[in-house]
């Protein structure tokens, strides 16, 4: 058996007589005693016919598993679960989208402790898979690399040029807007279905800076993927060599002295993490990943934290679904590194944070373009001094609620209260337009344990704006709005309903007054505290959900503002484990 540099965990597998059974498996795996001895690598993805994220992700890691075996290692492929937020949205299925995130670093953490693998590559692009596999390879603590799959390339209109059809790009919000458009006699369904078979062309994630290409970003500045790899689009060729560079990057690193997954997510990673999202007005949904990610290392980083940094970062990137472009426009300017560089050249990362190669981050953003000015603004020309995502706090949210700002032509509303118990009612009463300009429509018991699976409700936002409505009235939400929702909607209020939060105890007329503006942030019921008090004291209780997964998720869930983890966090190892 050739020797290894010095001894890996995986020889756990095979070293000594007692392990002659294992090493037949590995040999039924096609494994000869040379590759036996090598260092073994869990190559993880979410690749399948869930979704078009999901669809080139297996053909990716296969790039990556021929990088690892050329650079010494032997790649053992690990597909994992995945939930398409696309295919579950507006139905109940939608409670399973973000427990899929649980499910898929559970998985990442069974398959690499249980099998002993001596790294992990992470390949994923819908957006639960992208937090799920970072949070996986930071619990697993071995050396790791997470690749966003990339995103679709935007669609366009077919026919003759106009300008409002053929050269305007469009992308899957678009779809959901039209249906809007129908139901309130602005399109037709012949304009649907056009713009529904043009919006999607391609494999890869939805091409604005929804939730999955937020996290890409997000991945890059906190150091576990490639600078550089984020904005690719799904199905460039270039896509080939990038896995294979990251690939031989991360078996330098497991074979060498590189940093850990816990020396590289700490509060400086976490931070600039956030300014991304922030300068780009990314998905609100990073909020709730983001404080993830750091419970897998042991640190403590709420809503709170995530609200400090966007206050203090400006927004330069004039991305979708607040602005014009699209992540392909990204990456022709030259990539994430573009933002991440110009936020180093201001003050506002920390240069100093580590990366999965063993350099800092500001080592590895040399060289990375300027700004070009339209996509991405310099600093002196930001679109917005506070950035794109604002916390607001009051008696209504004592623990924050969430708001994207990027794009908003107002930040202030005052209205009544229009309650819903649950989506399906919400989404019955805006189809039938059966609500008033100036309202505040409230859609409670969708938190993470009420609904439970915290549900994310894009289709009403986009029928909203469809009906032409979209800047006449606010949502406010214990549940989630996608990355691609524009407009005055406010999620992950908390505490949620079903924990006895003030939103349970709102009626329909209730004055609410919203205030995004910077300094004010503030969001808040007339009521006095003891009016809320009562009132939450005559609430029935919800029924609590019976059988399967969603009750095992509902017993162990945490509020959203701690990212709506489900186990205590902190460093977890095994007696016999290194």
């Amino acid at each position: 058996m050739t020797d290894t540099p010095r001894r890996f965990r995986s020889a756990t597998l095979y070293e000594g007589t007692i392990r002659a059974t294992t090493r037949s498996f590995l040999h039924a795996l096609g494994q000869d005693e040379d590759d036996i001895a090598r260092p073994h690598i869990g190559v993880f993805h979410t690749g399948g016919e869930m979704s078009p994220c999901n669809l080139n992700l297996r053909d990716q890691a296969q790039h990556a598993k021929t990088g690892i075996y050329a650079a010494g290692g032997t790649p053992h492929e690990c597909p994992v679960v995945s939930v398409s937020d696309g295919l579950t949205m507006a139905h109940s299925g939608m409670r399973f989208s973000l427990i899929s995130r649980e499910l898929i670093a559970d998985s990442v953490e069974a398959s690499t402790r249980g099998h002993q693998w001596d790294g992990v590559f992470a390949v994923g692009a819908c957006d639960k898979n992208l937090p799920g596999l970072m949070m996986g390879i930071v619990r697993c603590n071995v050396p790791g690399v997470f690749v966003h799959g990339g995103s679709a390339l935007p669609g366009q209109m077919p026919g003759p040029y106009t300008p409002t059809s053929r050269g305007r790009d469009l992308n899957v919000v678009d779809t959901y807007e039209t249906i809007g458009k129908v139901l309130a006699g602005d399109a037709t369904p012949d304009d649907l279905a056009a713009i529904s078979q043009a919006c999607l062309p391609t494999a890869g994630a939805c091409a604005g800076q929804f939730t999955a290409n937020t996290m890409g970003m997000v991945g890059e500045a906190l150091g576990l993927s490639p600078i550089g790899s984020s904005m690719v689009p799904a199905v460039f060729s270039e896509r080939a060599p990038l896995m294979r560079r990251a690939a031989r990057t991360l078996m330098a690193a497991v074979m060498g002295e590189a940093p850990l997954p816990r020396d590289i997510v700490t509060r400086k990673a976490l931070e600039n993490a956030c300014a991304v999202v922030s300068a780009t007005g990314g998905s609100t949904n990073a909020a709730l990943h983001i404080p993830a990610i750091a419970h897998e290392a042991g640190i403590a980083f709420h809503l709170d934290d995530v609200a400090e940094v966007f206050a203090r970062t400006p927004l330069i990137g004039d991305l979708r679904p607040g602005g014009k472009y699209l992540a392909r426009d990204v990456h022709y300017i030259g990539g994430a590194q573009v933002v991440m560089q110009e936020l180093l050249r201001g003050g506002f990362l920390h240069g100093d944070a580590l990366t999965f190669t063993g350099r800092t981050l500001a080592e590895e953003l040399q060289g990375a373009n300027a700004p070009d000015g339209e996509v991405v603004r310099p600093i002196a020309q930001a679109l917005s001094r506070d950035g794109g995502l604002a916390v607001l706090k009051g008696n209504l949210c004592p623990d924050g609620a969430l708001l994207k700002t990027a794009g908003l032509g107002t930040l202030v509303h005052s209205g009544p209260a229009r309650v819903f118990e649950c989506e399906e009612e919400a989404q019955t009463a805006v189809q039938n337009m059966h609500y008033q300009p100036g309202d505040v429509i409230v859609i409670r018991n969708e938190g993470p344990r009420g609904s439970p699976g915290m549900r994310e409700m894009l289709g009403i936002t986009a029928l909203l704006y469809g009906q032409g409505m979209g800047d006449k009235v606010a949502l406010l939400t214990d549940g989630r709005f996608s990355g691609a929702t524009r407009g005055l909607c406010i999620g992950y209020a908390g505490p949620e309903a079903a924990e006895g939060g003030p939103l349970a105890a709102l009626r329909d007329g209730d004055m609410v007054h919203i205030d995004a503006r910077p300094g004010a942030r503030s969001i808040r019921v007339e009521l006095t505290p003891e009016e809320i008090q009562a009132r939450l004291a005559n609430r029935a209780p919800r029924p609590a959900p019976r059988g399967g997964l969603l009750e095992k998720y509902a017993a162990t869930v945490r509020p959203g503002h701690q990212g709506a983890v489900t186990h205590s966090g902190g460093v977890v190892w095994l007696r016999d484990e290194s």
